[in-house]
């Protein structure tokens, strides 16, 4: 007598039966799939992260090529505003508004420094205590409302020293980042440190590539041309996008098993 395969047995069901398992094995497989909760990362800080209008390209923030790495789980809500310090995003209503639209699970990104520095700009400038309690607040409130915060080091200018080595740029305001997530226990991405690497990498030539630097008449959006050594082109903003991939990764945040294309 010849053998039966599975095939034929599945065929010789009546067809009502057939249905009803068919229906049985997708409920078997949805029941063994993991269920991902949604869950939104909430961007803070400053021009180096914050999203621009393209009429401003090649200006761009690491934060919206960041957006680009994560699954359908994962919403963007990149709230960082050019100009802005610790202080003037508190001031400003800013932050309430995030704080009032956390969930729990969420996530806030938290990077800010260069403003708070800036002496020469007493509207934002932020005395380093001041900054160090604004940091703080953003924590408390966001681990009030069963977010996730995490702290990054604000991101590295260009700058060299005559010998061609890249030279720290924050050290006051990184230095009181880490002290505050050493204190508080928050996730702490070091983008200061890793950017200044990655300027070292490149070198004080090359690192332009990554930065604004355009020769006059070279772009119609900027025909006199611009020489900025702190805001990103989209290949520099690539670059510290990914930098902050790999600290998710190295931190094993959930978050990572969200990246569908990792550096």
């Amino acid at each position: 007598m010849s053998e039966i395969s599975n095939a034929s047995i599945f065929y010789m069901i009546k067809p009502g039966l057939k249905k009803a398992l068919f229906v049985c094995l997708l409920g078997l497989v949805a029941f063994t799939l993991p269920i991902r909760k949604h869950t939104t990362i909430w961007m803070i800080g400053d021009s180096t992260m914050c999203q621009y209008d393209s009429s401003r390209f090649p200006l761009t923030g690491w934060g919206m090529p960041f957006a680009e790495y994560f699954d359908s789980s994962v919403t963007i809500k990149n709230e960082a505003r050019g100009g802005r310090s610790t202080r003037t995003f508190i001031g400003e209503n800013r932050w309430q508004k995030v704080a009032d639209n956390l969930s729990a699970g969420d996530y806030v990104f938290i990077q800010f420094g260069h403003n708070d520095e800036a002496k020469n700009y007493p509207d934002r400038y932020t005395p380093p205590e001041d900054y160090r309690k604004n940091l703080m607040k953003f924590i408390t409130q966001s681990r009030e409302k069963k977010a996730l915060p995490v702290l990054i080091t604000p991101v590295s200018r260009r700058k060299f020293d005559s010998s061609g080595n890249a030279i720290e740029t924050h050290e006051v305001y990184s230095k009181i980042v880490r002290e505050v997530a050493a204190q508080m226990n928050v996730p702490l991405i070091d983008l200061d440190a890793m950017s200044l690497k990655l300027l070292q990498r490149f070198g004080e030539k090359n690192s332009t590539l990554l930065f604004m630097q355009l020769l006059p008449g070279k772009n119609p959006d900027y025909p006199l041309g611009i020489h900025d050594n702190t805001h990103f082109n989209a290949y520099g903003a690539r670059h510290i996008a990914e930098l902050i991939l790999q600290g998710i990764n190295d931190l094993h945040l959930e978050l990572s098993d969200r990246i569908f294309k990792k550096s």
